[in-house]
């Protein structure tokens, strides 16, 4: 048996990638950190039908899999690119779709790219300080923080209990408070909710849960990206850098940095990918999959990003290379949606090998 790519899923990675290489070079990512709009990139990946990637052709989209999008999420970490993807294309419409409900407007806005839906799910996953929602007869008060894309036109909000609801980022009560983190390359923002009028998506446990799987893959497929560029980055390097008039590519001990880095990342490629697989065709598989899949990528990430810093020596931490966006990128992706042990745990339970 053969599990790769298939001639499609190959030309819609190409198309990606050139896409990316043309509207999201590191230059558009220092614009990007330094207040620029994400606009542009994402309404010209919307053309190229990112947007409408998992939504059902009937609502205007393409109707493709999981692991066509974690091929986008790849390609998008390995240009540390900005914009909404993981709300707007990936974890929204699945919601949306796992819910039953009647969502074919948003749903086809969804997939033209011209509206933009954050995520808020930190709060049924692990609160923090005094973040906490109530919902009453259809009104939200409350905190939520890190929730994704500050300036999304509406927000996908999980509660404590694993309720899904969608609220207005136009509602007089809601407030959006940006805040700094390591990764420029995307922003989080602080939701305070006051009376703001919320539509219950649903109270399944079972959405809320098949969301957030498709989201760590999503996440799990970024890093990769982000960690091969990264090593693509300090292999090129070596070639070039030269010490006592030799290239340091041929110092043995930089061989074997380089050489651990691509043995630990290369399985990395399979893992994503078969998580992708199993969100659509092993239900049974695919919770704990995507569990593991997201706590070992961000191992894996967090190694190279260390390690490819190391082969840069003092170069690796300027802006003039910019590897630090790429660094923090997978660092970000690390903590978001669960961090590697709250994963970790989450699967140990689902195997039953915890209480």
């Amino acid at each position: 048996m053969q599990f790769g790519l298939s001639e499609e899923q190959i030309l819609l990675q190409d198309n990606v990638k050139r896409f990316l290489n043309d509207n999201a070079s590191l230059d558009h990512v220092r614009k990007y950190a330094e207040g620029e709009s994400d606009a542009n990139i994402w309404a010209g990946l919307s053309e190229l039908g990112v947007a409408a990637l998992l939504i059902p052709e009937e609502h205007g989209g393409i109707g493709m899999t999981p692991l066509d999008a974690a091929i986008v999420a790849e390609c998008l970490g390995n240009n540390v690119a900005p914009g909404p993807f993981l709300g707007s294309a990936v974890m929204a419409p699945t919601a949306l779709i796992a819910s039953g409900g009647d969502h074919g407007e948003l749903l086809g806005e969804l997939a033209a790219g011209t509206h933009r839906v954050g995520i808020a799910f930190g709060e049924a996953i692990k609160r923090r300080n005094d973040a906490g929602i109530q919902v009453s007869n259809g009104v939200m008060n409350g905190t939520s923080l890190f929730a994704f894309d500050a300036v999304a036109d509406s927000y996908l909000v999980a509660d404590q209990n694993k309720h899904l609801y969608l609220v207005s980022a136009s509602d007089t009560g809601l407030t959006r408070t940006v805040l700094t983190t390591v990764d420029k390359t995307r922003q989080t923002v602080e939701l305070t909710y006051k009376d703001v009028a919320a539509t219950c998506i649903s109270t399944q446990v079972s959405v809320f849960e098949t969301t957030l799987d498709i989201g760590r893959v999503m996440l799990a497929a970024d890093t990769l990206g982000a960690a091969q560029d990264m090593l693509d980055q300090a292999v090129d390097y070596a070639k070039q850098r030269e010490q006592f008039n030799r290239p340091i590519a041929s110092f043995q001990a930089v061989k074997h940095m380089c050489a651990e880095m691509a043995a630990s990342l290369e399985p990395c490629r399979s893992m994503v990918w078969f998580a992708a697989h199993a969100l659509a065709d092993l239900p049974d598989e695919a919770r704990a999959t995507a569990c593991h899949t997201k706590a070992h990528l961000s191992e894996v990430g967090k190694a190279i990003a260390k390690t490819s810093t190391e082969v840069h020596g003092g170069m690796g931490f300027t802006d003039l290379v910019g590897l630090h966006y790429w660094f923090k990128r997978i660092g970000a992706n690390r903590q978001w949606l669960g961090a590697p042990e709250h994963v970790r745990h989450e699967a140990a339970v689902l195997q039953g090998l915890v209480a």
